[in-house]
């Protein structure tokens, strides 16, 4: 809820982040909430990322609220209570997915189904939810959080590579079609990218570490903060007329031969 001094200086705006209590989407949080941006940060447990290390006045931007974004009517019932306790959103960042693999060959439907659910069609429903929203505010940027391997042939993952290559498709075609309202449409593609979620397979000596160090040129993987930085820009002015655009944060892996 909004407090009374609050109110004086209305309207206040906010970003809605999904899956925002853990991992890039808590930096992500952070990072917001520290540039001076109020954050709604959604995510099942509804529990608000760590306040560790953000000055008193950051910590105070971020509320935790819970929703399911592969329930879209859970989503949207945060859009409504944001709206009706006075706040206007002006920014909404796709960040909740997920992600397993298997043989492409005798991967399960219902485990392509469950992959596509959580990673491309919860980024329509959760922009569908934001649209009303961002159009009544007068505009205001989106971020949908795909990946690099929406370019590359990697084995044992092709639902995952392909629900986000489909966040690339929903970004240009939602730039192309919402410009008119104000809305900025942005992909941002990390690559490996180390967080209290896998730290443990990130570790020096582990093998996929070990990996990391001969295919990126620097030799480490990204870090959640360096997404979160990124994501932070779009929502300055220096952003102002870029959207449609996947921008790749994977240290050049992408590219290296």
């Amino acid at each position: 809820m909004i407090n009374e001094e609050e109110k004086l200086t209305m309207p206040l705006k906010c970003i809605v982040v999904t899956g925002a209590s853990k991992g890039i989407g808590a930096s992500i949080a952070r990072a917001l909430a520290e540039a001076g941006h109020h954050v709604a940060c959604v995510s099942r447990s509804g529990v608000a990322p760590s306040s560790e290390g953000l000055s008193d006045e950051a910590a105070k931007r971020l509320k935790g609220w819970t929703a399911d974004v592969t329930r879209p009517e859970t989503l949207k019932a945060v859009f409504t209570r944001l709206q009706s306790d006075g706040w206007q959103i002006k920014g909404l960042v796709n960040n909740a997915g997920m992600h397993v693999d298997a043989p492409s060959a005798t991967l399960p439907m219902e485990m392509w189904h469950q992959m596509m659910d959580a990673n491309a069609t919860s980024v329509v429903t959760a922009c569908q939810a934001a649209y009303p929203h961002l159009v009544s505010s007068g505009g205001g940027v989106i971020v949908n959080i795909g990946s690099f391997f929406e370019k590359l042939g990697v084995k044992r993952n092709l639902a995952y590579c392909a629900s986000k290559a489909a966040v690339g498709a929903i970004t240009r075609v939602l730039a192309v079609e919402w410009g008119n309202k104000g809305i900025r449409v942005i992909n941002v593609a990390p690559g490996y990218i180390e967080t209290d979620l896998n730290a443990d397979a990130m570790e020096d000596g582990s093998p996929l570490r070990g990996y990391l160090s001969k295919r990126i040129p620097s030799g480490v993987p990204g870090k959640a903060s360096d997404v979160a930085a990124l994501v932070a820009a779009l929502f300055s002015p220096a952003g102002g007329f870029l959207s449609g655009e996947t921008i790749y944060i994977d240290g050049a892996q992408g590219i290296a031969h």
